[in-house]
């Protein structure tokens, strides 16, 4: 048998590239983690929310609060916004502090004090429902 002889092979014709620089790392921005979607709504969850019937029971002011917003028996909820109304209507919410309520005789008598921030208001007004 005779051998067959194989071609030189031939040299690769293209030179290795000469190495270039490393680029500068890029610095790595932190992602914000996408909001959460909302979980679909269920439809026996779809029903309206009845109100408590212990926060709507008609309550009875005492004299003091009676001669503010009235004689009649109101939730607590109406207590408030009638408190407000009164308030906005003769002008004591604190022209610097919108937050503060300057009591005047009849808020004084509720209150037990000159000045209360809005936030005390519905503790305060707590020990004149029965």
């Amino acid at each position: 048998m005779a051998t067959a002889k194989k071609a030189p092979a031939k040299k690769a014709a293209k030179k290795a590239a000469p190495a270039k620089k490393a680029a500068p790392a890029k610095k790595v921005v932190a992602k914000k983690a996408p909001a959460k979607k909302a979980a679909p709504v269920k439809k026996a969850a779809a029903k309206k929310r009845t109100p408590n019937a212990a926060f709507m029971k008609p309550l009875t002011p005492s004299a003091a609060l009676a001669a503010v917003i009235g004689h009649h028996a109101v939730p607590r909820t109406e207590v408030v916004s009638k408190l407000w109304t009164y308030i906005k209507k003769h002008g004591l919410q604190d022209k610097v502090n919108k937050r503060n309520i300057n009591a005047d005789d009849k808020l004084k008598a509720v209150f037990g004090k000159p000045q209360v921030t809005m936030f005390e208001l519905a503790g305060l007004i707590g020990k004149h429902l029965s």
